[in-house]
C-alpha cells in the first residue's frame, strides 16, 4: 500500500487595496478559496483576519491558523510555515494589499514551494502596478518595476536621471513606489530631476473611491496641485 501523503496546494490570494467592497474587485474564485482554506501565511494577522471576514463573514475565525511573514520573520521559520502543504493541506498566501508575491515578502514562500514540488495557484485580483500601467497611456509592451528609490536626495536624483535615460533609450516605462508618508517629498524630487517634457503618471488610491490617476508632462505637473500624503501611490515615468 502506498501511504505517501499528497502535497497540498499553495493558493496566492489577492486582497483589496483599501476600504472597498471585496466583491467589487475580487472574483468568486477568491471567495471559494477562502471558504476551503483554514491555514494562511500573512503579513499582519489582524488585517488578514479583517480581509477574510470581509470576503466570507461566515468563516469561523477560531478555526484559522495564521503564520506571520514580514520583515521581522526569521528565514529559519519559512520551512515550518509550509509544513501544512507537506502534510497534504492547502495553504493560502495573502499580501497586506493587492497581489501576494509582487512587491511583497511572500515571494520567498512561493520560491520555497517550487523547490519542494508544491503546486502554486495564483488567483486573479487587483495589482496596483499593473492597473497603473494600464491607465498611464505609456508603453505597456515594455516596462520595469523598480521598487523603492534611494532615500538619500543625491542618490535619488541620480536614480531618477538614470531611469529617465533608460526610458528614452529603450522606449521603456519606469515604475517605482515610495513609503506613502514620503510621497509628496518624492514628487518634489521627481519634478526637480526630470526634464520638462518627460511624462509622469501618478496613480494613487487605485480601486478606492478616492482613486486619482493622471499622466502629464513634468512641466505641467509643476502647475498642478495634488496631495499624496499617506495615500498608496504608483509613479511611472517615460521620456519619449
Amino acid at each position: 500500500m502506498n501511504t505517501k501523503t499528497s502535497l497540498g496546494k499553495l493558493y496566492l490570494i489577492p486582497v483589496t487595496m483599501g476600504e472597498s467592497d471585496p466583491m467589487d474587485v475580487l472574483p468568486q474564485t477568491v471567495k471559494r478559496a477562502i471558504k476551503l482554506i483554514d491555514c494562511y501565511i500573512v503579513e499582519n494577522e489582524k488585517t488578514a483576519r479583517k480581509s477574510i471576514k470581509a470576503v466570507l463573514p461566515e468563516k469561523k475565525q477560531s478555526e484559522l491558523v495564521l503564520f506571520a511573514l514580514n520583515k521581522h520573520t526569521d528565514a529559519k521559520e519559512h520551512l515550518s510555515f509550509i509544513q501544512p502543504l507537506l502534510e497534504g493541506k492547502n495553504l493560502g498566501l495573502m499580501s497586506e494589499a493587492g497581489c501576494p508575491g509582487v512587491a511583497d515578502p511572500g515571494a520567498v514562500i512561493v520560491k520555497l514551494a517550487h523547490e519542494k514540488g508544491i503546486q502554486v495557484i495564483p488567483l486573479v485580483g487587483p495589482s496596483s502596478i499593473l492597473l497603473a500601467m494600464m491607465a498611464s497611456g505609456m508603453n505597456g509592451q515594455s516596462f520595469t518595476f523598480n521598487g523603492y528609490l534611494p532615500i538619500d536626495k543625491s542618490d535619488k536624483k541620480t536614480a531618477l536621471k538614470n531611469l529617465e535615460k533608460l526610458s528614452f533609450d529603450k522606449n521603456q516605462s519606469q515604475i517605482f513606489i515610495e513609503t506613502p508618508y514620503r510621497n509628496n517629498k518624492l514628487l518634489e524630487d521627481i519634478l526637480q530631476a526630470l526634464q520638462p517634457s518627460t511624462h509622469l503618471c501618478i496613480a494613487t488610491d487605485i480601486t478606492l473611491p478616492t482613486e486619482y490617476i493622471k499622466t502629464l508632462r513634468a512641466s505641467d505637473w509643476k502647475k498642478t496641485k495634488v496631495d499624496l500624503h499617506n495615500r498608496p501611490t504608483i509613479f511611472i515615468i517615460h521620456k519619449f
